[in-house]
């Protein structure tokens, strides 16, 4: 059995490009097929991976025979389409984030891997960087005590930008589900799934959200203060606090990252970045493992899971009044 590890890119974007780069570190995962709307497009993804195939169509990709797994990289409104596509086609799914636009396009998913009998997976990368590893390790062992307060941000100022999908309500633009998923996915992680949340947002001029804040509560008391902004460029920190101590995260909080755990006597152990590359490959390793596993899907993020997490930004979405026109 060959020791390779057969991706076919699905979209030839920006982070389809970083993913297929972040690869390269290591030996075995392969690059093998990339498909796009245009063979132009395709061919052009390709240049830059030897032996890479150019798929015209990503019905032609998702029917390669050679493929171990798929990763989607559309904008989040066509994840379900080009997602379920592949699992239909019998091709394990490693799905960028978030993983659809709602919940139930979400449950769509997982019916389809169900029916397949195929692995899943939201490419929710922050989970699987080795501090990441560490935070729920601390956490687990109770070295903080009883968790109290969890507070994340992330704003970028996108505002200097004009990619679409950061703007367009057709592409489900707006600083949630593009830059909020990270710090709500980070709260999930930490306390799981809110029992009530209070949120509210500002707009841009297009209808989608330009910044937000969603506060989850837990009967335990419990709190997690959540920020997104897609105007300005803010701290990109994390912090979790509990009863004996807490975790400090450095910038940026999502991306490998320096952190430190501060008892509440003053004790603190430091954990420095030494990380190289983008960090994206993490999950690339892990799906490779629950594919050749045979497994459904990985402890770390599940289908539920991510299920779970659609439906509190549903919930904020509700509240703030963000639809999108394909929900109409």
């Amino acid at each position: 059995m060959s020791t390779d590890f057969r991706w076919g890119i699905l979209a030839s974007g920006g982070i389809a490009q970083a993913f297929a780069r972040d690869l390269s570190f290591f030996n075995n995962h392969i690059v093998a097929a990339v498909g796009s709307r245009s063979k132009e497009s395709a061919e052009a993804f390709a240049i830059e991976f030897p032996g890479c195939v150019a798929y015209g169509s990503y019905e032609e990709l998702v029917n390669d025979p050679t493929l171990d797994a798929i990763y989607v990289a559309t904008p989040h409104p066509y994840h379900v389409s080009n997602t379920v596509l592949a699992l239909n086609a019998g091709k394990p799914v490693l799905c960028e984030k978030p993983l659809t636009i709602n919940a139930q396009e979400a449950r769509q998913m997982k019916a389809a891997a169900d029916a397949n009998g195929v692995a899943l997976m939201e490419a929710m990368w922050a989970r699987f960087l080795p501090h990441m590893y560490k935070v729920r390790e601390i956490v687990a062992l109770g070295v903080l005590g009883d968790i109290w307060a969890v507070e994340a941000d992330h704003g970028q100022r996108l505002s200097d930008y004009a990619n679409p999908r950061h703007w367009e309500p057709s592409l489900g633009g707006g600083a949630l589900l593009d830059l909020g998923i990270y710090p709500i996915s980070f709260a999930h992680m930490v306390l799981g799934k809110p029992d009530s949340i209070t949120s509210s947002a500002t707009f841009t001029d297009k209808g989608v959200d330009a910044s937000s804040t969603a506060i989850f509560n837990y009967k335990s008391g419990a709190q997690a203060i959540l920020t997104s902004n897609m105007m300005v460029s803010t701290p990109c920190r994390a912090t979790i606090c509990g009863t004996l101590g807490k975790i400090e995260i450095d910038r940026t909080f999502y991306n490998p990252a320096a952190m430190r755990v501060i008892m509440h006597d003053g004790t603190t152990n430091e954990y420095p970045n030494d990380y190289k590359g983008h960090g994206l490959r993490e999950q690339a390793k892990e799906f490779e493992r629950v594919v050749r596993s045979g497994a459904m899907n990985s402890p770390i993020l599940t289908p539920d899971e991510s299920i779970e997490i659609m439906g509190s930004l549903d919930e904020i979405r509700r509240q703030i009044g963000l639809i999108y026109p394909s929900e109409k």
